[in-house]
Formats: structure tokens, C-alpha cells, sequence
């Protein structure tokens, strides 16, 4: 409906135009060639007002729908419609968004290409040109498993044993899935590519296929070697894909059991782009391993995130440990005579990281909004959440779940 009002807007102005030249035309031929340019256009229209007013009329109405269509897109999809105002549409908007120093002459299938995305991923070299779910254009080269760091490799047509096996496809305006080609042999390649940090290799690409495939592609290549992007020197989470959820999924695990030693196993198959998303993941801890729900949600500041995750940063370890003194030795071998009161520097996050050395001990949980709560400590659930079991005489027992978020602080009631 808004694209209707649009264009019909449009095509009444210009109709009214085309007719207001016409009008010139019958009027005089100097009239007619003058009102091709604007100001003269102005000047039949004040000096030849009865012949011209229909003219101008009906370009007028076409101000009324592209006027309601415009407002209408406005609220509808307001990026939309400044895309359209500031004509970024008429320009090469696909190279302006590249992210990577590409700089190749040559072509695929007789037509001149130039990928604006590349990736070197689970031993898979992809160049693409379009941002469609399949690509206008694509070239893959299926390396094998390869070792981290620099890659140089040079293939010529009369080498013998295994090979990369090359593939180009293409897609056609009236087709609706692309044409593919495979090439195990009789092409030239060379790869030269020293990595760029964080996660980039760059360098010089050469490759030429055999004639009747019409492709070659020579020049400087940057690839991906993962799928996280950076953004000032960090991870951007905003970034749809896996390697982004892996990466906040990790983080969050070595900060809620306050630990470096965790193994994330491959996530399960999700679809993106989405909002939210609820994983059941496998993680291995301290080389205990464990299954846990993961609920995920994306906002368009932040990016993707865990739902409730308030932990704190993980605080590193001193590197170098100092010995102690004898005096410290005494003291320390004094205190382990000593039974250990756990009240000494108790606090949530103590809590949080080591929940089976408070097991069934008697606490008091105060929530942000005011309110206690006294008994045994029971636990954390599946959610993180902080379970408490009071008993209330004989075979009755009452128990108690706050989530993280509803607790102020908490206080530990015996040694």
C-alpha cells in the first residue's frame, strides 16, 4: 500500500511535466526547448497560466499520495525511508560495506567478480559477491584441515596426488538456484597469506582455471578465519553467529563458576538472525562435565547476552605466587589447628562459586525489596536460582527460591 501511494504520487508529477512540455511545445518551439530547463518552465507557466494550469494541477496532485506514503513509511520503517532521502541506494552500497581489504581483477564464468566477503573456515576458503542467501557469485576452495598461522600453498596443473577440489557457481537473474562447477585438477593456484590480528589472513591470491571455465582471479585477498567480528579491539556481540553465541555463552560459564577451565562443546543447530534463543548446552568444567539450559537475548545497543547474568568479571590469579614467611607458616599452621568459621569473608559471590562448601548450613537471605528469609541452604538450581528449606516443626518443611536479581545480600548463620 505505501509503495502504491509512492509511486502513483510520482507518476502523476511526472505525467503533469511531460504534459506541461507538450503544452510548450504547442505554444512555440522556443517555449517547448526552454522548458526543459526549470526556470523557464516557471516563467510559461506565470506568462501562459490558462494553457498550463492543468498541467500544474494534476503534478499537484500527485503531491497528495506521495505526501501520505512517505508519512506512512515513516512510522512503518523510518531507516527505510532515510535510506531512500539520502540516496544511498544509487551508489556501490555493497562495497561500502566490506570489512575486509579485498583487492582482485578478474572474472567467474566470463563475468568480472568481486567478492565483498571472505572466509577461511573449517579448512574452507569462500569468496562471495551478493548478500542474498545464495550468492551471485562464489568461489570455494576446500583446503583440508590447515595449520594455525601463515598459509602458503602453490598447486600447478601437472601436479600428481590429492588437491584442493575447486568449485565456482553463479546465479542468473531468472533462475532461482545457482549453477555449480567442480575442479579437482588441471588448474594453477597460489596462496601466500600471513595472519592479521585478531582474526584475519592476508596476502597474495593467484588462480587460474582451466579454459573452458573462464575464470581467473589474481591480487591481494583478506579472509576471516572465523565467524566473530571485532569491534574496537573486542568482540562486537551484536555479530549473528555461532562463534558470537560460543563466545558469550564461555564467557558467562567462566564467570559464574569463577574459573578459566571450561570447554564449551559444539552448540546445537540454531537459526539466525533471531531475538532470543533457549540452548540446552555441554560444557565440561574443571573437566566435570555438565548439561545446562542457556537462554540468550539480543538487543540492538548490547548484543547478545545471557538472561540474568549478573556475575562479576573473573578476577585473575596472581601469576607468580610468593612464598610465605615463617611467621605466616606459623600463624597459618596455628589457624588449621583451628576449626574454619565460613562466616570469615563469606559473601554472595562466595556463595555463588562454591555452593557445595555451604551446603545445609543455616543462612538468612535478605531481597532488594526488603523482606528476609532463614533456613538451610539447599542449593542452586538448574537457572542459578538460590534454594533455602526452612522447617516448620514435625514432617512440614517450607522452601524458598530467589532469583539473583531479587537478592541484596546474604548472611551465613553458623561456622
Amino acid at each position: 500500500m505505501v509503495a502504491l501511494l509512492i509511486l502513483g504520487g510520482l507518476l502523476l508529477i511526472v505525467t503533469g511535466l511531460v504534459w506541461l512540455v507538450m503544452l510548450a511545445f504547442g505554444t512555440s518551439l522556443l517555449w517547448g526547448f526552454g522548458s526543459l530547463l526549470p526556470p523557464v518552465t516557471l516563467a510559461y507557466v506565470l506568462y501562459h497560466w490558462r494553457n498550463a494550469r492543468k498541467a500544474v494541477a494534476l503534478s499537484a496532485m500527485g503531491f497528495i499520495p506521495l505526501v501520505v506514503g512517505l508519512t506512512m513509511l515513516a512510522a512503518q520503517d523510518p531507516e527505510r525511508l532515510q535510506a531512500i532521502l539520502s540516496l544511498r541506494w544509487l551508489g556501490q552500497e555493497d562495497r561500502a560495506r566490506s570489512e575486509l581489504d579485498i583487492r582482485l581483477n578478474g572474472e567467474l564464468n566470463g563475468q568480472p567478480f568481486s567478492p565483498l566477503e571472505a572466509e577461511l573456515v573449517d579448512g574452507i576458503l569462500s569468496l562471495r559477491e551478493g548478500q542474498d542467501f545464495y550468492a551471485r557469485r562464489e568461489l570455494t576452495i576446500r583446503l583440508g584441515n590447515q595449520s594455525q598461522g601463515a598459509l602458503r600453498l602453490d598447486v600447478l596443473p601437472q601436479d600428481v596426488g590429492p588437491k584442493p577440489e575447486v568449485e565456482i557457481s553463479w546465479l542468473l537473474p531468472e533462475q532461482d538456484l545457482p549453477e555449480a562447477r567442480r575442479i579437482p585438477r588441471g588448474y594453477t593456484l597460489h596462496l601466500d597469506l600471513q595472519p592479521v590480528a585478531p582474526n584475519r589472513l592476508a596476502g597474495d591470491f593467484h588462480l587460474v582455471l582451466p579454459p573452458k571455465f573462464a575464470t581467473t582471479l589474481t591480487g591481494h585477498l583478506e579472509v576471516f578465519t572465523d565467524r566473530l567480528r571485532y569491534r574496537d579491539g573486542r568482540v562486537d556481540p551484536t555479530y549473528d553467529s555461532r562463534d558470537t553465541l560460543a563466545y558469550v555463552i564461555r564467557d558467562y560459564l567462566q564467570r559464574r563458576f569463577a574459573t578459566r577451565n571450561v570447554e564449551l562443546l559444539p552448540l546445537p543447530v540454531v537459526s539466525l538472525p533471531a531475538r532470543e534463543l533457549d540452548l540446552e548446552v555441554e560444557v565440561q568444567v574443571d573437566g566435570q562435565t555438565q548439561r545446562l539450559p542457556i537462554q540468550l537475548a539480543k538487543s540492538e545497543t548490547k548484543g547478545w547476552r545471557v538472561r540474568r547474568d549478573s556475575f562479576p568479571p573473573l578476577v585473575e590469579p596472581d601469576a607468580v605466587p610468593q612464598a610465605p614467611s615463617e611467621a605466616e607458616e606459623s600463624a597459618s599452621v596455628a589457624d588449621a589447628a583451628r576449626p574454619v568459621d565460613r562466616r570469615l569473608r563469606f559473601s554472595l559471590q562466595r556463595l555463588l562459586n562454591n555452593p557445595s562448601q555451604y551446603q545445609e548450613l543455616s543462612m538468612r537471605v535478605y531481597t532488594v525489596r526488603g523482606s528476609t528469609a532463614e533456613g538451610r541452604f539447599t542449593g542452586l538450581d538448574r537457572e542459578g536460582r538460590i534454594l533455602i528449606r526452612r522447617n516448620l516443626g514435625g514432617a512440614g518443611a517450607a522452601s524458598f527460591s530467589f532469583d539473583l536479581d531479587e537478592v541484596s545480600h546474604v548472611e551465613l548463620l553458623e561456622p
